[in-house]
């Protein structure tokens, strides 16, 4: 009998799932609610799954359960499974119908609102009937989300050293950034500025850690000033745009935001002459993970949107 009809007759798929549930869940119990059964279901899983392999999966204490080191290893092979699966019934169900399918994006909110949904603009107009999951977040929320298979593929800007060497980068595009005030600001009236001029005026920032305040932090440290004075600590690009529209406050807004944002009107570049930092923008995978179709032709997509805005930027059009 060869290994996989030993494993086949050993393991069931749904035994694994069970085991799945109650790791995530963190007890039986809960896992036995969510997934409509009974507790001695679920123990029955577990026990049978523990006999087949021979070892102990799971520590019961009056708290619940949490996976020993082999469980461990079964959950994150069982997550690995299961998304296999998913993906190949994602393929089958494309090669019925191209037309329909579900792609999810994790990407950094401000390519969310602007390179990402440009991507989702394109390939829902040849695809309409396709799903596009968006999952905007942060640095470490995304790549974890990435490793635990909860999206296809990220759109993320990198600041910093590659992170792991499980995940596949591509670079799209360098993104620029650029101080920014509202259409009614006076600053916007000026033919030139100088960014010294700007540090004591009312700014709305995110703290000086986040990606965004580095640039910032690095753009005046380099004329010899500090942070410049931040009136409004807030990161959502929203709210920043909302500051903005009153005409009192300054920001800085990375080029892609300007290019795709349906709010680019609202915004206006002032003339300091200079931008302040390039960023990679990158596509990030899993590797050796298959995707997809659908999440594939994303991909494509996102590459010849980038390719197009930087061929745009040797060409010198820039935004004015």
């Amino acid at each position: 009998m060869q290994l996989s009809d030993r494993i086949g007759r050993r393991i069931k798929l749904q035994d694994v799932h069970v085991l799945m549930a109650v790791v995530q869940a963190g007890s039986m119990n809960q896992a036995a609610r969510q997934l409509h059964t009974s507790q001695p279901n679920i123990s029955k899983s577990i026990a049978d799954l523990e006999h087949a392999l021979g070892v102990r999966l799971l520590d019961r204490h009056r708290r619940g359960a949490e996976p020993t080191e082999f469980g461990r290893k079964l959950f994150e092979g069982g997550t690995a499974v299961f998304d296999v699966l998913r993906q190949t019934v994602k393929s089958i169900s494309f090669l019925a119908d191209p037309t329909v399918g579900e792609v999810r994006v994790g990407c950094n909110p401000f390519l969310a609102a602007s390179f990402v949904t440009a991507v989702i603009e394109r390939l829902s107009r040849r695809y309409p009937r396709a799903v596009f999951r968006l999952i905007p977040a942060y640095v470490d929320t995304l790549y974890r989300e990435l490793t635990e298979r909860n999206v296809d593929l990220l759109i993320a800007r990198r600041f910093g050293p590659l992170v792991g060497d499980q995940f596949d980068h591509e670079l799209l595009f360098e993104d620029s950034y650029w101080v920014a005030a509202g259409v009614t600001n006076p600053w916007g009236r000026r033919r030139k500025v100088k960014l010294a001029e700007l540090a004591n005026e009312s700014w709305v920032l995110p703290p000086p850690e986040t990606t965004t305040g580095s640039v910032a932090l690095a753009a005046f440290r380099s004329i010899g000033l500090p942070y410049p004075r931040t009136t409004v600590i807030a990161e959502p690009v929203d709210v920043r745009i909302s500051m903005l529209a009153t005409g009192r406050f300054i920001t800085i807004f990375p080029d892609s935001l300007f290019r795709f944002s349906a709010r680019r009107p609202e915004l206006k570049i002032l003339p300091t002459g200079q931008r302040l930092n390039r960023l990679p923008v990158e596509i990030i995978t899993l590797k050796n993970r298959t995707i997809s179709p659908l999440a594939e032709q994303f991909i494509e997509n996102a590459r010849q949107l980038g390719a197009e805005l930087g061929k745009g930027k040797k060409n010198g059009r820039n935004i004015d």
